[in-house]
């Protein structure tokens, strides 16, 4: 027999997701909570709600409407944060402008996504005056400062930021429509081309929110998220929506510190003075702060902190670890909301001790609720789930961008088979554990064998003497490529170190058959620096591009 829902009466309310339910709790359970930005401001929920408010009303009265896209362009900060909710909420397009493209990148993401009004940041003003005579659709700049003084520009300002909400009402009556309208924009840089775009709906974000709160928040683990923690991103909110913390943290009603400019001593200070409790990074962040003299003078015991962007090498979370630091690892891509796997512990594993605790906290991480995750071979088939056995790993999950924009030949390659392809080569192990080995992009192909460049990196992390590494595939005559390794010492050890101690370090893993012996680098160069992504990731294809010819 099937059983089906009653038809619902004339008068029942259709309860959409959207953005604005989410900021409902706080205002309820935690109007007084407070939200601070760097050390010089701060106020609590109540005033953050009228601030939506009137921020909304500010856009509304300069001519944005429901359907406009409104570019930011900013630090992290309570303006950011406000923004994340009026625009969305008054039925606008909310598009977070990557501050680190390229002048022909920027330009390109601003007409693509047809923007209608930007807030920018006095500090990114010479980008755009870069780039302000090739606009195709953008109307009014107004800009975000901390002086209120609009300054001389190539081109003309439609008024400040606080002035916009000074002139505002705070009370807005944020409209219901449908929860499948567009929230968020945002470009991902790839390897080739142009940025691609991607977009995300009110019920996406708000069931992300939800997934996410289900497993930071809901299971007995290393790191249990609550109301009661002390929330600093330590990603970019131009990223994926800040990898969708925000979001969350804010429903929890969490106190919350935005801290603008990523600066060592000002996120120490910070995490010092605010009692920070949880944070989120890419691996590079997390170097800078745990190698900043500035950290022996803070006390960083039991801070959690989710790592994601870049596989967490075990040399990193040791490090982390013997600080007190509560470091564990989060998956996921633009193109997925973001957040797809957290490495939570089961309670097994949390009886173990620390050490052995490392390789867990190192996995790519469980699924989170209402996410599917497979690993495929080349046929499309899954894998068996042995902890061995690596395939393309595919996903889904009602968060899951349907596609980019305006490209629907890159949309169908995404979405091959009604799996969305992430790209990334893993395994699953039988706990249940995703652990990402490669992407296909950067996998070494040697004599016709597969070399992981992520396991590679992982090795080369845990010598003491080693602070940051990359592992690339480059061209050989014989082979087709190789892998070479690019090895910053940690300071104290420039003079010492040399690249004969990291060959014998890398060839007792593959003496005792951890990896083949055709694996370890022939080549490794001791280098100053690594070249990173605008989001602090490794940037392989530049490194790769750098060093073809060696």
């Amino acid at each position: 027999m099937t059983v089906r829902i009653t038809e619902k009466t004339a008068s029942a309310y259709p309860y959409q997701l959207l953005i604005k339910h989410l900021l409902r709790t706080p205002m309820i359970y935690s109007p007084d909570q407070e939200i601070v930005y760097r050390d010089s401001f701060r106020y609590t929920y109540r005033e953050f709600g009228k601030r939506v408010a009137r921020l909304a009303n500010g856009l509304e009265s300069i001519g944005v409407k429901m359907g406009d896209t409104v570019a930011v362009m900013d630090w992290d900060s309570h303006r950011y944060l406000e923004c994340f909710f009026a625009i969305p909420m008054m039925g606008a397009v909310l598009h977070t402008i990557n501050i680190r493209l390229s002048q022909e990148q920027l330009i390109y993401t601003i007409n693509h996504a047809e923007d209608d009004i930007i807030l920018i940041n006095e500090d990114f003003l010479p980008m755009l005056d870069a780039v302000q005579n090739q606009f195709t659709t953008v109307k009014k700049i107004i800009l975000i400062s901390n002086t209120g003084i609009l300054p001389d520009t190539s081109f003309a300002l439609d008024g400040e930021y606080e002035a916009l909400l000074a002139d505002a009402s705070d009370s807005y009556n944020f409209p219901d429509f449908d929860e499948n309208a567009l929230a968020t924009t945002f470009y991902t840089t790839g390897t080739t081309g142009q940025p691609k775009g991607v977009c995300f709906s009110h019920r996406q974000l708000v069931l992300h929110t939800y997934g996410t709160m289900t497993a930071l928040c809901g299971y007995d683990s290393q790191a249990k998220i609550s109301s009661g923690d002390v929330y600093m991103p330590i990603t970019p909110m131009f990223h994926v929506h800040a990898w969708g913390m925000p979001y969350l943290m804010t429903h929890l009603g969490a106190k919350q510190v935005y801290p603008g400019k990523y600066e060592p001593a000002m996120l120490l200070k910070l995490k010092a003075e605010e009692k920070v409790t949880f944070s989120h990074c890419v691996p590079t962040i997390l170097h800078m702060l745990i190698t900043s003299p500035e950290i022996e003078n803070v006390d960083v015991k039991n801070w959690k902190i989710i790592i994601g962007g870049s596989a967490l090498s075990k040399g990193q979370c040791v490090q982390a670890m013997e600080l007190g630091i509560n470091l564990y690892t989060g998956y996921g891509m633009s193109e997925t909301c973001p957040i797809l796997t957290i490495a939570n512990l089961k309670p097994h594993i949390l009886e173990q001790s620390s050490a052995d605790q490392v390789v867990f906290r190192c996995r790519t991480g469980l699924p989170i609720s209402n996410t599917y995750l497979e690993v495929v071979d080349p046929d499309g088939l899954p894998v068996p789930h042995d902890g061995k056995t690596t395939g393309e790993v595919v996903v889904r999950a009602p968060w899951l961008t349907q596609g980019y924009i305006k490209d629907p030949d890159r949309s169908e390659e995404l979405w091959a088979g009604g799996w969305l392809h992430t790209g990334d080569i893993g395994f699953i192990d039988d706990e249940g554990y995703l652990q990402i080995t490669d992407r296909l992009k950067d996998v070494i192909k040697t004599g016709g064998e597969w070399i992981s460049s992520l396991q590679l990196e992982d090795i080369v992390s845990q010598h003491p003497s080693v602070s940051e590494v990359a592992v690339i595939g480059v061209p050989d005559s014989k082979w087709g490529e190789r892998p070479l390794a690019l090895v910053v010492p940690k300071q104290y050890e420039k003079d010492s170190l040399h690249e004969d101690d990291i060959h014998e370090f890398i060839m007792d893993y593959a003496n005792r058959g951890v990896i083949p012996k055709y694996g370890v680098p022939e080549k490794i160069l001791l280098v100053e620096s690594i070249a990173k992504t605008s989001v602090g990731k490794l940037n392989k294809k530049e490194l790769r591009k750098q060093y073809a010819n060696i």
